[in-house]
Formats: C-alpha cells, structure tokens, sequence
C-alpha cells in the first residue's frame, strides 16, 4: 500500500502542494484529476522519487521511502512521450527493466513474450519502434513498465498525444491488465472521461490541495464545492440568497432545494442546476432558446439567460421552454 502523508511543496514562494494525504491499496486504481497547474505531475514525481517534498512523508507497506533513490523503489512510470529508446527495439525496450535487475535470458525472453501478447504486439519484438504508431509504441512503454513485476505503477497523462479512438482502445487495455495483475496504480490527468474510465477511486486537485475525493460514481453525485461543480462540467453553477425554509432565491428564479449544510437566511449559496431534465421536478427552469447542438446522448440547449439543459428531441430557435430539473446545494 502507499500512502502519502501531509506531503507540501513550493517552487520560489509559490504553493505547488498543500497538506496532500491519501492512500493507494492493493489492486486499486487513484487517479489524480485537474486542471493544468494543480499540483498533480508534481506529487507523482514525489511518489516516482525525482522530486522530493518540503515536508511529509512518502511510504509504502509501511516503510518511509521518502528518501529512497527513485531506481531502488520499484516503481514503474508511463509518460506521455513513451519515453523509449530509439536505437532499441520492441525487445529490448520490454526486457530493459529485467537487464537491470540482471534477470537471465532465460528468464527474459519468456517474459517479454508473455507481455507483448498482453498488450497485443505478438511478433513486434524485432521492430523498430520508431516505426510503431503512437499507439504501438504506448503499448511498448506499458509492457517495459510492467515487466520488471513493479510494486506501483504510474501513469503520467500516458493518452494524451493519442486521437480518440486509440485512447478509447488503449484505456480499456490498460484497465483490463491493471485488474489482471492487481498492482496498484496511480493515473495523472486532465481528462475526466478517461479518469471516470480507468479510476477506482478520484482525488481531484485544485491549486495543490486535494478539493474532492471519492469513486467516479461519488464526485459525480457529490462535487463537494462550486469549484469542482465546474471543472467537472456538471451542471449550471450559480449564486443565490438564502430566503425563508428551504427557498434559495436567483436571478433565474426561486428554487426549492434540500440542504444539509447550516444556512443563515440573505447567505449567499452556490447551487448546482443539473442539465438533465426530470419528471415531477419541484423546480423548473425557462427562458428562449438561444442554442441547439447535437450531442451523441441528446441535444444541448442553451437558453438566453444562459442556463443550459439537455433534452432528447430538438426544441426551435428563439422557443420559450419549461424544464423540470434537479437542484442542490453547494456549500
């Protein structure tokens, strides 16, 4: 297990991490979500050991590491470039983490072999990989990562110079052999879909501290701030007065919302308009339409308040509408 502990670190003055705790258990899959500059390529390169914290502690099975070279952690590290050596090729790229533990050759071709199918590059070791595709050569960088048997793996926005489809392709390959091997992992990015795709468990970061954490289905039903509401695109965020009982009023209407935090009335709340339309929905939402685009799962329609919703069939332009949608309070 790993297991981070009040880690902090600044660059010249600056914040980069605060106060960051969390955990990794076996098998598990702990991706850190957000946005450029929140902090998360740097707490893995404290895990990963090429940077160390101002203060905290690293460990891992209960041992401090914290000070341990990255070399002798056993860790291994997929970047976003692949990070292979060109004059190698496909084998040698595989077997170069076994070379290092000075596994024999009997042992390594095996290997290698096993990994290689895994990853679906069967009859590629004699390649170059210069002449692999983006995706090809990822896979190449997975299977090196994987064959020295790592204690943790770690993902550095490993999908992120590949077109859609491959990284549809290639998560779903990663998350099959993450289960398979049962090692654990953590997962850098910015892409929520692929987060809510590979993770078990999401900690998303925000100006280096960890502002929500919890399963994919978790930060989705409980964004935990206004911030997070955002960045994960779920829904119209906007500000209200606390009024009498349960009434938050906006400028878009008075709202009938369930709360469970401590409200004192005329208090300024962040609500959260999910964009799903809903039957028997105690609040509504209307206003013309100033907007219709096609989405796969339905049409986004944007009104001229600025309130957005989804809806299954296409209303007309400059059309006055009623939605019935759910509302929840922030903070």
């Amino acid at each position: 297990m790993l297991q981070l502990t009040h880690i902090t670190k600044s660059y010249e003055g600056q914040s980069l991490l605060s106060d960051i705790s969390f955990t990794v258990n076996q098998g598990e899959t702990v991706c850190l979500l957000g946005p450029s500059g929140s902090g998360k390529s740097t707490l893995l390169r404290i895990i990963a050991g090429l940077e160390s914290p101002e203060s905290g502690v690293v460990a891992f099975n209960g041992i401090d590491i914290t000070s341990t070279p990255p070399h002798t952690r056993d860790f291994g590290l997929v970047f976003q470039d692949y990070a292979l050596f060109p004059h190698l090729d496909v084998f040698a790229n595989v077997a170069f983490g076994l070379k290092m533990k000075t596994a024999s050759s009997a042992e390594i071709k095996p290997r290698v072999a096993v990994l290689l199918e895994q990853v679906g590059l069967t009859e590629f070791e004699h390649r170059k990989v210069t002449d692999l595709s983006g995706g090809e050569q990822q896979r190449v960088a997975l299977a090196r990562a994987l064959a020295p048997n790592p204690r943790l793996l770690m993902f550095d926005e490993p999908l992120g110079a590949l077109d859609r489809s491959l990284k549809e392709d290639l998560l779903n390959e990663i998350r099959t052999i993450l289960h398979r091997t049962n090692i654990p992992a953590v997962y850098v990015t910015h892409d929520q879909e692929e987060a809510f795709a590979i993770a078990d468990r999401i900690l998303i970061l925000h100006e280096g501290k960890i502002v929500c954490e919890g399963s994919p289905q978790d930060v989705v039903a409980n964004p935990c701030s206004a911030w997070a509401a955002k960045f994960l695109g779920l829904g119209n965020v906007i500000n209200g007065s606390k009024g009498e009982g349960l009434k938050v009023e906006t400028v878009y209407g008075v709202f009938t919302v369930q709360c469970g935090h401590k409200h004192s009335k005329g208090e300024n709340v962040h609500l959260l308009v999910r964009p799903r339309e809903v039957r028997n929905g105690t609040n509504v939402i209307k206003g013309n339409v100033a907007d219709v685009l096609f989405q796969k799962d339905g049409f986004k329609v944007t009104l001229e308040n600025g309130l957005y919703v989804y809806l299954e069939s296409p209303p007309k332009m400059g059309e006055e509408i009623t939605v019935n949608i759910e509302v929840e309070c922030l903070s």
